[in-house]
């Protein structure tokens, strides 16, 4: 099982240097990635669906992620996820291709259409749009990641005679990890995705996912190029024994664990903690 940390951008990994101690002590004791969130502006009061307060810092995602990537070398950088029918596909590419050329190689490109219409409402995108965004935004973000002479026409991005450099550095640009529990997000990780995510997810929760995009590929397909789907689950409840097997047992090839503690000692002690529980 590899292990991942989420959240490495908000709450008290917010302030620049919890995030850099956080980050160095997660790579020494053997996580395999790190785990931006992203929410740009969060409604205020907080009313459901919402995720968090709305005074909840959360640092700009590929900001963070190229500021932690200049103090570690290996661990792996992941955006989980992006929100990216509410970017710019064009400006959104050039940030991905410049954290994976700054980090040689370590991102991971976590993706999903989004949930909360006051955050549409506030970046000035229709809401109902944010599907079939998500699925074009895809293909013109690897164009510009991959082509020498990169061209693209689409409902919402169209481009030709133009060069966006550096390109990413992993070959193929970096893996896409879709987000969400809809047929469509099953589908378009299908489709479109090296992997998917489920975030906040008991074990048989995620398996009913699993079986749903099992169902969904005996039906639709997938491209072997994208090679099998890896599954990424961020679980619900504290990592035990048991919690382990059971998310083994169904699949489950990486588990993204919420950071655990409100001060920078609390954070690097949990981490201490399932390094010596759980990683080789």
């Amino acid at each position: 099982m590899k292990f991942g940390l989420f959240g490495i951008n908000t709450g008290p990994c917010a302030d620049p240097d919890t995030m850099l101690a956080v980050s160095a002590a997660a790579e020494a004791a053997g996580f395999e990635s790190l785990w931006t969130g992203e929410h740009v502006v969060l409604p205020d009061p907080q009313v459901p669906p919402s995720p968090a307060p709305p005074m909840t810092a959360m640092v700009h995602p590929f900001t963070s992620l190229a500021y932690i990537a200049s103090a570690t070398d290996q661990i792996l950088l992941g955006t989980g996820i992006t929100l990216i029918a509410q970017r710019n596909a064009v400006v959104l590419a050039k940030e991905t291709a410049s954290v994976d050329h700054l980090s040689k190689g370590r991102l991971l490109f976590g993706i999903g259409a989004g949930y909360l219409n006051q955050e549409f409402e506030a970046l000035g995108i229709n809401f109902e749009e944010r599907g079939a965004r998500t699925d074009e935004y895809i293909d013109a973000i690897r164009e510009l990641w991959t082509s020498e002479k990169p061209n693209f026409q689409g409902q919402f991005v169209n481009f030709s005679g133009i060069q966006s450099r550096p390109l990413a550095y992993q070959a193929g640009g970096p893996p896409v990890i879709v987000g969400g529990t809809s047929t469509p997000a099953f589908k378009r990780a299908l489709l479109k995705g090296q992997g998917w995510y489920g975030f906040a997810m008991d074990a048989e929760t995620s398996s009913a996912c699993i079986n749903s995009l099992s169902r969904l590929q005996d039906g639709i397909g997938r491209n072997s190029t994208l090679g099998e789907l890896e599954i990424s689950i961020t679980p619900r409840q504290p990592m035990t024994d048991e919690l382990l097997r059971e998310y083994e047992d169904i699949g489950v090839h990486r588990l993204i664990l919420l950071q655990s503690g409100k001060s920078t000692d609390e954070l690097l002690s949990n981490i201490e903690k399932i390094a010596t529980d759980y990683i080789e």
